[in-house]
Protein backbone atom coordinates (compact mmCIF):
# COMPACT_ATOMS: atom_id res chain seq x y z
CA UNK A 1 0.00 0.00 0.00
CA UNK A 2 3.16 2.15 0.64
CA UNK A 3 3.86 3.30 -2.94
CA UNK A 4 6.32 5.37 -4.12
CA UNK A 5 4.82 8.06 -6.35
CA UNK A 6 7.35 10.28 -8.28
CA UNK A 7 5.88 13.09 -8.71
CA UNK A 8 6.24 14.27 -12.85
CA UNK A 9 8.51 17.74 -13.29
CA UNK A 10 7.66 20.37 -16.15
CA UNK A 11 10.59 20.29 -18.41
CA UNK A 12 11.74 23.95 -20.56
CA UNK A 13 13.73 23.99 -23.18
CA UNK A 14 15.95 27.26 -23.83
CA UNK A 15 18.84 29.05 -24.57
CA UNK A 16 21.14 30.70 -21.83
CA UNK A 17 21.34 34.37 -22.20
CA UNK A 18 23.74 35.11 -19.21
CA UNK A 19 25.69 33.22 -16.95
CA UNK A 20 27.61 36.02 -15.07
CA UNK A 21 26.26 34.66 -11.38
CA UNK A 22 27.78 31.88 -9.33
CA UNK A 23 26.05 28.42 -10.18
CA UNK A 24 22.97 30.10 -12.08
CA UNK A 25 22.42 30.73 -15.64
CA UNK A 26 19.60 33.04 -17.00
CA UNK A 27 17.42 30.76 -19.26
CA UNK A 28 15.35 32.44 -22.02
CA UNK A 29 12.57 29.91 -23.21
CA UNK A 30 10.38 31.28 -26.50
CA UNK A 31 7.01 29.82 -27.16
CA UNK A 32 5.02 30.01 -30.29
CA UNK A 33 1.27 30.89 -29.78
CA UNK A 34 -1.48 31.98 -32.22
CA UNK A 35 -3.69 34.85 -31.28
CA UNK A 36 -7.03 33.87 -30.14
CA UNK A 37 -8.92 36.78 -32.50
CA UNK A 38 -6.50 37.20 -35.20
CA UNK A 39 -4.87 34.07 -35.45
CA UNK A 40 -0.93 35.39 -35.83
CA UNK A 41 1.41 33.20 -34.68
CA UNK A 42 3.24 35.22 -31.89
CA UNK A 43 6.18 34.71 -29.96
CA UNK A 44 6.14 34.81 -26.51
CA UNK A 45 9.06 34.28 -23.86
CA UNK A 46 9.84 34.18 -20.47
CA UNK A 47 13.23 34.04 -18.45
CA UNK A 48 14.10 31.82 -16.11
CA UNK A 49 16.86 31.61 -13.40
CA UNK A 50 18.31 27.63 -13.24
CA UNK A 51 21.03 26.66 -10.72
CA UNK A 52 24.07 24.92 -12.80
CA UNK A 53 26.83 23.05 -11.38
CA UNK A 54 30.30 23.52 -12.10
CA UNK A 55 29.43 26.32 -15.20
CA UNK A 56 28.36 23.22 -17.09
CA UNK A 57 26.18 25.94 -19.14
CA UNK A 58 27.71 28.91 -20.71
CA UNK A 59 26.03 31.96 -22.80
CA UNK A 60 24.37 30.86 -25.96
CA UNK A 61 24.07 27.09 -25.29
CA UNK A 62 20.62 25.07 -25.70
CA UNK A 63 19.45 23.73 -22.40
CA UNK A 64 17.02 21.73 -20.92
CA UNK A 65 15.50 23.03 -17.05
CA UNK A 66 13.65 20.85 -15.05
CA UNK A 67 11.58 22.20 -12.03
CA UNK A 68 12.99 21.51 -8.81
CA UNK A 69 12.40 23.05 -5.10
CA UNK A 70 13.49 26.45 -4.61
CA UNK A 71 16.69 26.67 -4.18
CA UNK A 72 16.66 31.16 -3.84
CA UNK A 73 14.68 33.66 -3.81
CA UNK A 74 14.39 33.62 -7.77
CA UNK A 75 15.49 30.16 -9.01
CA UNK A 76 13.38 26.83 -8.59
CA UNK A 77 14.69 25.53 -11.68
CA UNK A 78 17.98 23.61 -12.59
CA UNK A 79 20.08 22.69 -15.39
CA UNK A 80 18.86 18.55 -16.52
CA UNK A 81 21.00 18.78 -19.44
CA UNK A 82 22.78 20.71 -22.33
CA UNK A 83 21.85 19.92 -25.97
CA UNK A 84 23.71 21.85 -27.45
CA UNK A 85 26.90 23.73 -26.83
CA UNK A 86 27.44 27.32 -28.42
CA UNK A 87 29.08 28.35 -31.64
CA UNK A 88 32.13 29.73 -31.00
CA UNK A 89 32.92 31.96 -34.48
Amino acid sequence: MTEQVEKVRRALVGRVVSDKMQNTVTVLVERRVKHELYGKVITRSAKYHAHVEDGGAAAGDLVEIEECRPISKTKSWRVAKVLEKARII
